[in-house]
């Protein structure tokens, strides 16, 4: 798949435009600019490796224009419904500056950040208020055009959320890195005040991870990355302690930390080496939650899943609940920020290029 516009684990800080529509409509529609330079580069054969895996792992794969589905298989874009000309970026936040007659009062002297994962509205999955999950998506940046550009149309007031004391920057990585870990978080809820969590990545995604278990009452977890400066990062983020996943000894490293086979794992990579890793620590009928999408097959022996009696499961962003669970304890100050810094829209190529070399601790947003 070839042209994709540009997009990764960047946020971008821009003015909203509550888009026209049947129920929420604007007198007149509004265009987002597609600007030609900001093309992305041809899907290639696999993703370069690096020590930013976590972090260009999770969103890489959207500049690339596939998955790597491992045994010499991928899946391109088109392939799950992707059209292009297409504007990218699924983190916006900004100001709303006009609204439709229904969409009801709006404050516009106030700062949003936006739930960019939007269904179709119709489907089971989006009826039970799970859109994330939504056959038929919306998402923007993915299937509709997102916040790379100067203002952004929503199509609902429900997806608008209010930062109170945070800036746009702050809150901008709440809707997906905050989102994603709070989401994959509360997947094992109920093991994260026995035992510390294990945290596969400690780019971005880790970083909010390790904030999110304080705020949810758990234990300091255990980290586990390949770059040594990232686990300098963890430590200084709360972290217990922070291993290298590619030491002989790492999964004794886990365990060790753990107080024995480790209950939960969060993989924020989703390479073929930490899945691994997770399911070689995993307790018995322990849980193992994979959110990061690098790629590969799975290495995990079947016998063995029933043996262990083991549960794994797919973790991919989270649902409008979530995410107004979450805006609501970072608007009351427990959400701890990750550290960001601010590029101008038109660096975007050039910070993408930092991202895929490991070079970003945190995230890099965005700004028109």
């Amino acid at each position: 798949m070839k042209g994709w516009m540009l997009t990764g684990s960047l946020n971008l800080s821009v003015k909203l435009l509550l888009e026209k529509g049947q129920s929420y409509a604007l007198s007149k529609s509004y265009k987002i600019r597609k600007p030609a330079d900001r093309r992305g580069t041809p899907g290639h054969d696999g993703i370069r490796h690096g020590s930013s895996a976590e972090g260009y792992g999770k969103w890489g794969h959207i500049r690339e224009g596939s998955y790597n589905l491992g045994h010499g298989q991928r899946m391109n874009f088109g392939e799950r419904g992707m059209k292009l000309p297409l504007v990218m970026g699924h983190e916006p936040a900004g100001r709303v500056i006009a609204a439709g007659p229904d969409a009801g009062d709006i404050d516009t002297s106030l700062d949003y950040v936006v739930y960019p994962w939007h269904g179709c509205g119709s489907c089971h999955q989006c009826k039970m208020g799970r859109e994330n999950y939504c056959a038929a998506p919306k998402f923007l940046g993915m299937f509709a055009d997102g916040g790379y550009a100067d203002m952004l149309k929503i199509p609902h007031p429900k997806y608008l959320f209010g930062i109170g004391s945070l800036t746009p920057a702050q809150a901008a990585p709440l809707a997906c890195s905050g989102l994603t870990t709070f989401s994959a978080l509360k997947k094992v809820e109920d093991t994260i005040k026995a035992a510390p969590v294990v945290i596969i990545g400690a780019g971005g995604l880790g970083l909010m991870a390790i904030g999110l278990v304080k705020s949810m009452g758990g234990l300091d977890p255990v980290v586990v990355d390949i770059d040594p400066e990232k686990r300098e990062a963890a430590l200084a983020a709360g972290a217990s302690c922070a291993i290298d996943g590619a030491a002989e000894d790492a999964v004794a490293q886990v365990q060790a930390a753990t107080g024995g086979p480790s209950l939960a794992v969060i993989d924020l990579v989703g390479a073929e080496a930490t899945a691994s890793l997770a399911f070689n620590a995993i307790a018995k009928g322990g849980k193992i939650v994979i959110v990061g999408l690098f790629g590969g097959a799975a290495p995990w022996p079947l016998p063995l899943i029933p043996v262990k009696a083991v549960t794994i499961m797919g973790s991919y962003v989270g649902s409008l609940p979530e995410f107004a669970e979450l805006m609501d304890l970072a608007v009351q100050g427990k959400v701890p920020m990750l550290p960001t810094a601010t590029h101008a829209l038109e660096e975007a190529e050039n910070v993408l290029n930092q991202l895929e070399e490991g070079k970003v601790i945190g995230r890099a947003v965005l700004t028109p």
